[in-house]
């Protein structure tokens, strides 16, 4: 029996093994058992995805591709073709939801599944999750690894740990253990900088998380410290989100050659406008807060935001605003990247839940 008492569910988190460079190498098959990155081949590229053999030289994604090719000389970089990924993840979502359609996509290559019920009316969420990997494998080529337990947030950890073409399960009786073992850096909310904080006041794994008082979690980490306090005692009651909405709606880009002034970065500032107000009108949505990115040559990145008491109103006043919040305060330096992020959104939809409680076979 587990330790705790509250509304616990069969979830599952299927994450697709190096999804882009899979693909390319499943559509290649010249491209197999080679290094490669997706992107990052350019002289600014940043790389997307990288093979598994290209991630045993430290190739990682988000990596510029000049650093990318100093830590493996024989990677091979491919361009990117977004059109074939979404088709196979659609290809991938079809199996989902053979099992249920409590299904809540967080990227093209993975997703949450609530299978608690499901349409093959399994009681073993670890088969099911065995039967999805395989199914995909069969249909696609592709491999995937999954996790598997009583919340979205110990499934998602739990699909990491048997990566690449693997799962974990954490059943309920498992649970506070496993959170007591875990290092605080894996916990959800717990960036670099409040990693850094944690061990400070000498917290370093969930153990050492559950010792702390609320009062003190609150006292020391504000908001997220009832967060913190029911996490690490495996309470966490977000639903899979069959309708889940994306928080913001963006759109940036990394010029070739750095901009100097305000006179050509206000020119792209008009491009980039219009494009998000494309973005926003084919995803039929408005949004309150328009936020301005800034990324300089030496790679320092700066922000800034406004809110409107109303929702904006098409490529012209995103035009108007972009500009104000550009002239607030002059460049500090050259500019490599300018993005526009329109967030506040009017969904329509409001959060919901369901407590149910339930004896699992896991």
């Amino acid at each position: 029996m587990s330790e705790f008492t509250f509304p616990i569910k069969k979830i599952i988190h299927v994450d697709m093994d190096a999804f882009y460079a899979s693909v390319e190498q499943l559509d290649h098959p010249d491209l197999r058992y080679k290094p490669i990155a997706v992107g990052g081949g350019e002289k600014r590229g940043v790389v997307a995805a990288a093979s598994y053999e290209a991630r045993k030289f430290g190739v990682r994604s988000a990596m510029a591709g000049k650093l990318a090719k100093e830590l493996c000389t024989e990677l091979i970089f491919v361009p990117p073709r977004f059109s074939r990924y979404k088709e196979v993840s659609g290809q991938i979502r079809e199996i989902f939801y053979r099992v249920t359609d409590l299904v809540e996509p967080l990227s093209l290559d993975e997703a949450f599944l609530d299978v608690t019920e499901n349409k093959l009316n399994h009681p073993s969420a670890t088969l099911l999750a065995e039967q999805i990997r395989k199914d995909i494998f069969l249909e696609t080529g592709l491999r995937a690894s999954a996790g598997i337990s009583v919340n979205k947030f110990l499934a998602k950890v739990a699909s990491d740990i048997n990566k690449p073409n693997g799962q974990k399960t954490i059943p309920p009786e498992d649970v506070i253990i496993f959170l007591e073992n875990l290092p605080i850096e894996k916990f959800f909310g717990v960036g670099k900088v409040t990693a850094q904080k944690m061990y400070k006041k000498g917290i370093f794994n969930g153990k050492d998380l559950k010792e702390k008082s609320l009062d003190f979690l609150t006292t020391h980490f504000k908001k997220s410290g009832e967060h913190f306090y029911q996490i690490v005692r495996g309470i966490q009651l977000a639903e899979v989100r069959p309708d889940r909405l994306r928080k913001s709606i963006a759109t940036e880009y990394t010029f070739s050659e750095n901009l100097p002034s305000e006179v050509y970065v206000l020119e792209k500032i008009a491009e980039i406008a219009k494009e998000l107000a494309k973005r926003l009108q084919n995803n039929k949505v408005l949004g309150k807060t328009l936020t301005l990115k800034i990324k300089y040559s030496d790679f320092k990145v700066q922000t800034r935001s406004k809110t409107l008491n109303h929702f904006f109103q098409g490529e012209d006043e995103l035009n108007v605003i972009a500009k104000e919040l550009l002239l607030q305060e002059r460049l500090r330096e050259s500019v490599r990247l300018l993005g526009l992020a329109m967030s506040n959104l009017d969904t329509g939809t409001q959060d919901s839940i369901v407590d149910v409680q339930l004896s699992f076979d896991f």
